[in-house]
């Protein structure tokens, strides 16, 4: 089969047994750092994917994705979930209605966002009862006051089900401070666990109670909570919804509350991907001493291949084309292992875990009790571009010098 003569040496070159072992020893270490660099790349980012899938899962599962929320209470949301649901983006509406406030407990207190919820529709928007550790959601009853709890709030206050705790809310009043605060007693009928900071920021009660707590009427709400198909479609979702039912209605969505958690998480990948990069550009650039070397070795070569008639640019892609067939080597095999690993990083943790008898990741201490991983193809497609570009850049300079070598100087001193 032909083949052009610089792919045919260059290859000879990248396969032959050289007579000096230590050029072919930098050579396998710098195809071996490269495969290491790409590896650690893919398993690393296929890590991180899969811790923001779980946080997003477990956060944005937990928290509206967006609301259409009234001016003022709401008389009848089932009318504003109806023109919601003519969205094909949005797949539920449900009644929701939110404030903030402090609980109090034996002299302890602390910061809590109670959401008033429908326990009947709330599995239709929510993952918190799929989450319940103790108690049910279903326990919340109108004109109880019943309240499910975050597992760290719970450990927090030592609560259990039956306890009672004190929620303390602000109140406009036309007292001189103009706020005066209002105390409910409330029964804990639930304790939920996301493994987020969640837990410890965030109650559930009744929506019929939070309106009595607002001086509402038990049927009006604050607004309506919507779960959609896209959670980057939200804010465009809701403001079109509450565009279209008029004046009285505004929207709020996931990125007001939470997007700046997202944002740092991107933020994240994006610098430890750099820095990881940093490692494959040190492998790729190793190619610049193997192939140095190899010229060096070459001299005698080079000449013989310039007077039997090879011109500068068949000996630039001689080398070239050696140092390529290394990084492309080097990347094909960490990308292969690279996502060999991203796919059982799981199983290669929890086996790691049953031989030295240790937890790696507790659930008592972190938010999940295993290593997620999620493995993007365009994240591979990336990793193994950046490899193939550097590898073929780290070429350029020593294909370069073995073009200008002139024949009678190599053969001279060979």
């Amino acid at each position: 089969m032909f083949r052009p003569l610089s792919i045919f040496i260059g290859t000879r070159y990248t396969r032959a047994k050289r007579r000096n072992r230590f050029v072919s020893f930098i050579s396998m270490t710098s195809m071996i750092g490269l495969a290491l660099g790409v590896l650690a790349m893919i398993v690393v980012l296929s890590v991180m994917n899969g811790f923001q899938r779980e946080m997003s899962s477990r956060i944005l599962g937990m928290v509206p994705h967006a609301t259409i929320v009234g001016v003022k209470p709401i008389d009848d949301w089932q009318p504003v979930a109806a023109a919601a649901l003519k969205n094909p983006e949005v797949t539920a509406a449900v009644p929701f209605t939110e404030m903030e406030g402090m609980l109090s407990y034996k002299g302890m207190m602390q910061p809590i966002q109670i959401s008033g919820v429908d326990p009947a529709q709330e599995g239709k928007v929510s993952i918190v009862a799929q989450h319940i550790v103790q108690g049910r959601l279903d326990a919340l009853k109108p004109g109880e006051f019943g309240v499910v709890l975050g597992e760290i709030t719970a450990r927090r206050f030592r609560l259990n089900v039956g306890d009672k705790i004190t929620l303390i809310v602000p109140e406009v009043s036309t007292a001189p401070g103009g706020i005066t605060p209002r105390m409910q007693r409330l029964n804990v009928v639930g304790i939920f666990k996301v493994g987020a900071e969640l837990d410890g920021s965030m109650g559930l009660i009744h929506v019929s109670d939070a309106a009595t707590m607002q001086h509402w009427e038990p049927n009006q709400v604050q607004s309506v909570r919507l779960a959609v198909k896209d959670l980057y479609a939200a804010p465009k979702v809701s403001s079109d919804i509450a565009t279209g039912l008029g004046t009285d209605f505004k929207a709020d969505d996931w990125t007001h509350t939470q997007g700046s958690l997202f944002s740092a998480m991107k933020m994240e990948k994006t610098m430890i991907g750099l820095l990881l990069l940093m490692i494959v550009a040190v492998a790729a650039f190793n190619i610049i001493a193997t192939l140095i070397m190899v010229v060096n070795d070459k001299g005698a070569d080079i000449a013989i291949l310039r007077t039997i008639g090879a011109t500068p640019r068949q000996i630039m892609a001689i080398f070239m084309v050696q140092g390529t067939v290394i990084g492309i080597v080097g990347t094909i095999i960490g990308g292969v292992l690279g996502v060999i690993a991203a796919l059982n990083v799981s199983e290669m943790v929890g086996w790691v875990e049953r031989v030295t008898g240790q937890h790696i990741f507790s659930s008592d201490v972190y938010f999940v009790s295993n290593l997620p991983s999620e493995l993007q193809g365009g994240d591979v497609l990336l990793i193994c571009s950046a490899g193939f570009i550097l590898s073929f850049l780290a070429t350029v300079y020593p294909a370069w010098r073995a073009a200008k070598i002139e024949p009678a100087h190599a053969l001279r001193y060979s």
